[in-house]
């Protein structure tokens, strides 16, 4: 492969992954189908924004919504295979952050949810 093949590709791929919200989200449904509310708590991330970051992972094919129509209606969210296949690059970067990310002795508070 030629480096103007790839260079684009990977571009998106960093785009689609960088989007605020969709690295955790992936990272948060490589442990299984998880419902909605279950995700939004445990990122604690905006019911509006949960629900446009999962729309973006659907149409790029990385997370499916399983709807089971049971009384009520119960919808989860999983990774398809190609959002499986980030599974070995955020188990690395997990690696990485563990050798190479310091936290801040208080956690600073994200400008862009104020």
């Amino acid at each position: 492969m030629n480096q103007t093949s790839v260079c684009p590709r990977f571009e998106k791929g960093m785009r689609i992954v960088s989007k605020r919200w969709a690295g955790l989200i992936i990272h948060q449904l490589l442990e299984g189908p998880q419902r909605f509310c279950t995700i939004e708590s445990a990122l604690q991330i905006s019911g509006r924004l949960l629900s446009e970051r999962l729309k973006d992972l659907e149409h790029e094919g990385i997370v499916k919504r399983n709807v089971y129509p049971e009384t009520p209606v119960r919808i989860e969210y999983s990774l398809t295979d190609k959002g499986c296949a980030l599974a070995p690059v955020f188990r690395e970067m997990e690696k990485w952050t563990s050798a190479w990310i310091e936290l801040d002795e208080e956690p600073a508070a994200d400008p862009l949810t104020k």
